[in-house]
């Protein structure tokens, strides 16, 4: 196995607006960042992620860029954004930015100038078409934020393509001088300094040629027609020839909707386009025919076989990113553990999965201190564009039950992830000395850093110890997985082993006790446990307590 400093990592995830307040207008920044550095470091992560924090109206949280190449005003200055970097190169870490070109804002000066004339040198730097005769949009593909993906423009009487809020305009990836452009625009930050890229749904920059619908009556989802499309690894592999090849960078790439197939065409060591995905088939397995909002209980068996999969499937080429939560999915402790009587067993069992599967893990700000869901009272309590659209189609238009929609959006909804990082028990967590531009969550005065990295016991300190186990051992980076106990309804349990080195990893993924019943040859007697997420007192070798995660070296 090649090995590489991108999949010894651990990545940490910030979301600027909601990290750290340094001037209390409400809203994080960049020196709120800067003040965290050590709090980050005594974590032990890597690579800091910083969700976008580019120039932007913000009609969709930054990632809506009207200038590529300056900070946003409310998160602080170029200056701040390079002190900050050098306050992480200080530290021994690295920064990851976020890349975001499937499209711009309507503000960004590309647009003006494209919607301003049919001639204009700009016009083609986005997807621009003229609507059907009866007045209807070019094709029936709708937005990933509800409602069709084209808006009628007056200036020049057409549409233009956006596949998510009418202010983000998809950019022409079929345009080379487009292409150039946001090559030069990634030089600009390699250049700065910057370690890496994580880029906002990239299997999305192709589009079949001719943009067709499929035919049927009203709006449709258009995804066969732009998700991984025709030309999408040509442009990767042109990216990494122009861009990134020429420096030692960490890429992956957001590809919805893709499969371990396509995930080992991008990320392959031999195809030069990027060195992991994130995938998104295990965010689905509490989704319904009608998708997100639509809520079905998951269960261990089919989150497990979609993990399996991709563990097996990248096994021998590619790369596998772990996450369960980030900006755009629910606390994970909330969705996949108990928040409430085993907040702190099940946040650390999820924390064992993640970073002893193999593959590189992500952590989401406030995961490290089980950070939960929040449960706002009114609709008008959230911010999430996605959010407001969705309640608005069903609810106000739709005549939905809003009791079953406010439901969903506690379960599902983006926010949840987007409530302020809890660092104390003074007003508003200790985020902001100002009103805080979303909510805290009420449950900060229990749940903040503080509080965590005072106990020993904590959530924080036991991702602490998982993340220096993983820089000792490099059987969890290295060693090759294999599922055991493949049936159980409740334990997900495997092994890795690497070399004469075998690990035994068992998680319970209920709050029930469970009997332990390993198979032949993989007896823990003899063997040494590594970690566990419960006091030792009182283990049953033969019983899982309640989400109890164990760790165990065994002779290979």
């Amino acid at each position: 196995m090649e090995q590489a400093f991108w999949k010894e990592a651990v990545v940490y995830q910030i979301y600027p607006r909601s990290f750290k307040d340094s001037n209390g207008d409400g809203i994080g920044d960049l020196q709120g960042i800067h003040s965290k550095l050590d709090y980050l470091k005594e974590l032990g992560v890597d690579v800091i992620w910083l969700s976008p924090v580019y120039k932007s109206p913000n009609d969709d949280n930054g990632y809506d860029i009207s200038d590529y190449y300056d900070i946003m005003d409310e998160f602080g200055t170029l200056q701040d954004w390079e002190e900050l970097l050098a306050g992480l190169h200080n530290r021994g870490m690295k920064l990851m930015m976020d890349l975001v070109v499937n499209h711009s804002s309507d503000e960004h000066a590309w647009f003006m100038e494209s919607r301003s004339s049919k001639d204009n040198p700009y016009r083609d730097y986005y997807i621009w078409r003229p609507g059907h005769e009866d007045g209807t949009a070019p094709n029936n593909w709708t937005s990933f934020f509800s409602g069709s993906a084209w808006q009628y423009d007056d200036t020049t009487a057409e549409y233009y393509l956006h596949l998510f809020t009418k202010k983000q305009p998809d950019l022409n990836w079929e345009n080379p001088k487009l292409r150039q452009s946001i090559y030069d625009m990634m030089t600009f930050w390699l250049d700065k300094g910057v370690d890496g890229f994580r880029m906002d749904v990239i299997n999305l920059i192709s589009k079949v040629p001719g943009l067709p619908d499929d035919g049927k009556e009203g709006l449709s989802d258009g995804s066969p027609y732009y998700m991984n499309g025709p030309r999408i690894h040509e442009f990767l592999r042109e990216m990494n020839e122009q861009v990134l090849s020429k420096y030692e960078v960490m890429t992956v790439g957001e590809a919805p909707g893709a499969t371990v197939e396509e995930a080992i065409k991008y990320t392959g060591k031999d195809r030069h386009e990027l060195q992991m995905v994130f995938q998104f088939e295990h965010m689905d397995v509490d989704s319904g025919a009608e998708g997100k909002w639509d809520l079905v209980p998951w269960t261990l068996p089919k989150l497990r076989e979609v993990l399996h999969k991709w563990q097996t499937g990248l096994a021998e080429d590619g790369w596998n990113s772990l996450y369960l939560n980030n900006h755009d999915q629910p606390r994970m402790v909330s969705r996949f553990g108990n928040d409430k009587e085993y907040r702190g067993e099940s946040a650390k069992m999820l924390a064992t999965l993640l970073h002893t599967l193999k593959g590189t893990p992500y952590i989401f700000q406030g995961e490290e201190l089980g950070m939960t869901n929040v449960k706002f009272i009114s609709i008008e309590e959230y911010r999430d564009v996605e959010i407001h659209n969705m309640y608005n189609e069903k609810v106000v238009q739709g005549g939905a039950d809003p009791g079953t929609i406010m439901q969903a959006i506690e379960t599902k909804g983006r926010d949840n992830a987007r409530t302020p990082m809890q660092w104390n028990t003074e007003a508003n967590a200790g985020f902001t000395t100002g009103t805080p531009w979303i909510s805290v969550n009420p449950n900060y005065t229990e749940i903040n850093a503080e509080a965590a990295v005072a106990d020993p016991e904590s959530i924080f300190h036991y991702y602490r110890k998982l993340i220096a186990l993983r820089k000792q051992n490099p059987v969890m980076v290295y060693g090759d997985y294999e599922l055991i106990m493949q049936d159980h309804e409740q334990i997900y349990a495997y092994t890795r082993t690497l070399n004469q080195e075998k690990w035994l990893i068992v998680l319970n993924f209920t709050g029930e006790p469970v009997m332990l019943d390993l198979p032949d040859g993989l007896r823990t007697e003899g063997g040494r446990l590594i970690i566990t997420n419960y006091p030792e007192d009182g283990m049953n070798a033969g019983e899982l307590r309640p989400y109890e995660a164990r760790v165990y070296s065994l002779k290979a």
